[in-house]
């Protein structure tokens, strides 16, 4: 099926789920639940009721919404940086692999919200601690991944590029770092979307003046449940995005592996 049957599909249900949830929050009639077109006036007064020139952003969607991409991208790009350079590092050693996989897989076995304390007593309230919380966070599956590829690289591709006399540094750029592409990328995707959820969670700490996540705090504080089930929605409307511009660069930049893939199948 192409992409354009899936999205025609993915709509008219959407659509159909939001109107079951708008009948079903006012015949319920709770205050807890309100129905979806209260969300989203709600949204539009919060976030975008702003002057054209602005996007129609609000002062209040530039004080919530940007820190927080702002806190993500930077976590993000610093998480997965680390997560290549050192998993293409230990996908290139079998033995540093073999050494390190235990002591990785307990690392990433921890959940991160149990090492709030750790983080808090080592760097404080503020952006040094959210940044180094979402950092640890969305490493583990970039660097596994990567590794994993580097690892599934065809030994016969660095016996030829040693052939054609390639320095180590010219074998990982051109052989080993394109044929690690998929795994990396499947990689990113997780971190991506982890990558929200850790940011909001960090924001939701003591010292946070700002973002969705202190804005989710202070609605919820003042029992504004129509404000705190908007920036839920807000949420996951940006998680949506989000995946769905990273889909895009995947295609572009791995078009030659999908089209492998095709001519495979």
């Amino acid at each position: 099926m192409t992409r354009l049957g899936g999205a025609l599909l993915r709509w008219p249900l959407l659509i159909v789920l939001v109107i079951l949830w708008e009948v079903a929050t006012r015949a319920a009639g709770s205050a807890f639940f309100p129905p979806p077109s209260t969300i989203v006036t709600r949204m539009h007064a919060l976030w975008f009721s702003g002057p054209p020139g602005r996007l129609f952003l609000t002062d209040q969607a530039v004080a919530d919404i940007l820190p927080s991409l702002g806190r993500m991208a930077g976590g993000l790009a610093g998480g997965a940086t680390a997560g290549i350079l050192l998993g293409l590092a230990l996908g290139l050693s079998s033995r540093a692999y073999d050494y390190l996989d235990g002591v990785l897989q307990f690392l990433r076995a921890i959940p991160p919200p149990a090492l709030v304390t750790v983080f808090l007593v080592v760097f404080g309230f503020g952006m040094r601690m959210q940044l180094a919380f979402i950092m640890f966070s969305i490493i583990w599956p970039v660097l596994l991944n990567t590794a994993d590829g580097a690892r599934a690289v065809e030994p016969l591709y660095l016996e030829t590029g040693r052939a054609f006399r390639l320095s180590r540094r010219e074998r990982v750029l051109r052989i080993v770092l394109p044929a690690a592409l998929p795994k990396v990328f499947a990689g990113l995707r997780l971190a991506l979307s982890l990558s929200l959820i850790v940011t909001v969670f960090a924001e939701l700490l003591p010292g946070t003046t700002n973002g969705i996540g202190f804005q989710l705090t202070v609605a919820y504080s003042m029992f504004n449940l129509p404000a705190m089930w908007a920036g839920i929605v807000l949420l996951g409307v940006l998680g949506y995005l989000l995946n769905e511009v990273f889909l895009v660069v995947e295609r572009r930049v791995l078009g030659w592996h999908h089209a492998r893939e095709t001519a495979g199948a």
